[in-house]
């Protein structure tokens, strides 16, 4: 690679739509360096990961996973959204020479076996929030944003918005998600999601009133809606009348069946070790005990009560 750029490079900020699988749901961002003379087309991203590392999973859960920066080519960074029909927005920065220069250079210099591993935060330092940290420090100016946003709402309520209220996959993060998860965010914490940065550096300018960005071309996040058939509320409910309809049988016969106890107990269990497991010892932020954890224990007394109350 060129270890100098031309006068009419350009480098831009490239925020990809969210794909099916969880860790994609949240959308991308990466940065894009466009250098026609020197034959340079490369996006460089904070998200690459290896499902390979040894005992992947378990250092996933502890908050343990490394991820490191990426360096492909442009056409193959977007082979994939293309082939998934996931649009990918640009936004062009608005550097001068030198400004662009540098920020080339930080790409390269993070690029290196040396820099470019990091350890993740889903909050803290992902792949939003790395590319949002080098243009602010190469810029060296106050940015400030018009972009209100949803400033104020809570990290609960962000993820939920994208994870879908009524999905598996957001009763699951509520469930492990303890108070920290309910405080309100300030205006950049909010950026470690994709979208958000997008929205707000589209508005961002320097103390002199001049647009951070050149060129904008953006559009909003298509979030998937869940069918009612799929969603948590409809397999609470379906619980609850197959725990009532237990409890009534167990009523009519006057005897008690232990063993729906058991097959609800053991999973509530492991449930509440993950919880204290992660609260204690992982470097996840937002896991803790909340009283949602006591949703389920409440919904199995309640269709109990048919056997219970005489």
């Amino acid at each position: 690679m060129a270890q100098s750029l031309s006068d009419s490079a350009r480098i831009s900020l490239l925020t990809c739509t969210p794909g099916q699988e969880l860790y994609a749901r949240y959308g991308h961002t990466a940065i894009r360096v466009c250098d026609q003379e020197n034959n340079i087309d490369i996006v460089f991203n904070y998200g690459i990961f290896d499902f390979e590392t040894d005992h992947f999973y378990w250092k996933f859960v502890k908050g343990e996973t490394w991820y490191e920066l990426g360096a492909s080519s442009y056409r193959w960074f977007m082979h994939e959204y293309i082939l998934t029909n996931r649009p990918v927005y640009e936004q062009t920065l608005r550097l001068t020479a030198s400004q662009r220069e540098a920020l080339w250079k930080a790409l390269l210099l993070n690029y290196q076996p040396e820099h470019r591993k990091y350890l993740y935060n889903f909050v803290f330092d992902n792949c939003a929030t790395r590319p949002f940290a080098l243009i602010s420090k190469v810029i060296g100016d106050t940015l400030l944003s018009d972009y209100k946003g949803y400033t104020g709402t809570t990290y609960r309520t962000f993820i939920r918005h994208y994870t879908g209220a009524l999905s598996w996959e957001n009763a699951g993060i509520n469930l492990l998600f303890g108070p920290k998860a309910d405080r309100p965010m300030s205006s950049e914490q909010r950026l470690f999601l994709p979208e958000e940065l997008m929205l707000y550096l589209a508005q961002t300018h320097r103390l002199d009133g001049t647009p951070l960005m050149s060129e904008n071309h953006i559009g909003l996040f298509r979030i998937e809606a869940t069918p009612w058939y799929a969603s948590w509320p409809f397999g609470l409910v379906i619980y609850t009348l197959i725990v009532a309809a237990v409890s009534l049988f167990d009523r009519r016969r006057g005897k008690w069946s232990w063993g729906l106890e058991v097959a609800a107990g053991i999973p509530y269990a492991l449930l509440l070790m993950i919880v204290a497991f992660l609260t204690f010892f992982s470097l996840h932020p937002l896991v803790g005990f909340g009283w949602r954890l006591l949703i389920l224990p409440a919904v199995h007394l309640c269709a109990r009560l048919i056997y219970i109350v005489r």
